[in-house]
């Protein structure tokens, strides 16, 4: 009971994100950048902390730190979404995860097409209709965190892959400093094209160091370190299955901190109680079709 109450806890940090990222006063991709170096610097210090071994041959570590870029591009998509719209509208968008999945793994991992999914994600697009028609004013918000939710899904499939030969933790490392580098990379052209001449805004306002404090080492680091440890004990469906109640958590804490600005039309409850449906039922249904379920990789969550 204890390992479920603190998977769920956890569960609930990364449904946090999605609110610190809308106090955070940094703007989307200087503030992934700043979670990233926190993260890879956290996860640095557990690695040694660990006396695991981190050192990995150059060309190893090049195909992880790439892999990485996806890992920046959809964060900074994530928060950019809920920046567009509102925190709820961000996690409907993000909750269409399992559609891009379904869509996605046949084709990179030469599986074959399962109807259920298929059906599963009909009602998922049924579902993102009905958030669309019930909040027209956030319809940019919701298609940026729609392609934030694709983004984590292509990371998704590749790391399926790459877990099998790194352990977990030295593997994120290694994709967090790579979505740090490649925003640091990133930085020249993003501060001419992109900052309408305001240049880089890194500096901490406010709260921001608590907040970043909170993502970085809370939402991050120890989330995931902890999640792998739980991965070892509990089963795969049982952590699938409550990783997918992410969105849930997150309109809920949403609706909590922001009150009044977070409540939405009834449409937008029912296409997102639709998708969150879709989500829970596809362990549900996997386990009555007999097919076997994925390992759980430790997720790059929100």
């Amino acid at each position: 009971m204890r390992d479920y109450l603190k998977l769920h806890f956890i569960v609930l940090l990364w449904g946090f994100t999605a609110v610190l990222g809308k106090l955070l006063t940094v703007p989307p991709v200087e503030l992934v950048f700043w979670r990233t170096l926190l993260a890879s610097t956290g996860l640095a210090v557990l690695l040694v902390a660990r006396r695991a071994v981190w050192r990995i041959p150059a060309g190893q570590a090049v195909r992880l730190m790439s892999v990485g870029t996806l890992v920046a591009a959809h964060w900074i998509t994530f928060f950019l979404a809920a920046r567009l719209s509102s925190v709820s509208v961000c996690l409907a968008g993000l909750a269409t995860l399992a559609l891009w999945t379904s869509l996605l793994e046949p084709l990179l991992l030469w599986r074959r097409v399962r109807g259920y999914e298929v059906g599963l994600g009909l009602i998922t697009m049924v579902g993102l209709y009905l958030v669309s028609q019930a909040e027209l004013d956030q319809l940019l918000g919701l298609g940026v965190a729609v392609l934030s939710a694709g983004l984590s899904a292509l990371f998704s499939v590749l790391n399926a892959k790459l877990i099998k030969s790194h352990p977990p933790l030295r593997l994120t490392f290694y994709e967090m400093l790579g979505a740090c580098l490649s925003i640091a990379l990133f930085f020249p052209v993003y501060s001419h094209y992109f900052t309408q001449g305001q240049g880089l805004q890194l500096a901490w306002h406010g709260y921001d160091w608590l907040w970043l404090g909170l993502l970085a080492g809370v939402c991050t680091v120890y989330a995931f370190s902890t999640s792998v440890e739980l991965m070892k004990r509990l089963s795969p469906f049982a952590v699938n299955l409550t990783i997918n109640l992410e969105p849930v958590y997150g309109i809920g804490l949403a609706v909590l901190v922001f009150g009044s600005k977070e409540r939405m039309a009834t449409g937008f409850y029912l296409g997102t109680l639709l998708i969150v449906f879709s989500v829970l039922i596809h362990p549900l249904v996997a386990r009555l079709m007999k097919d076997k379920q994925p390992e759980p990789t430790p997720p790059i969550t929100v």
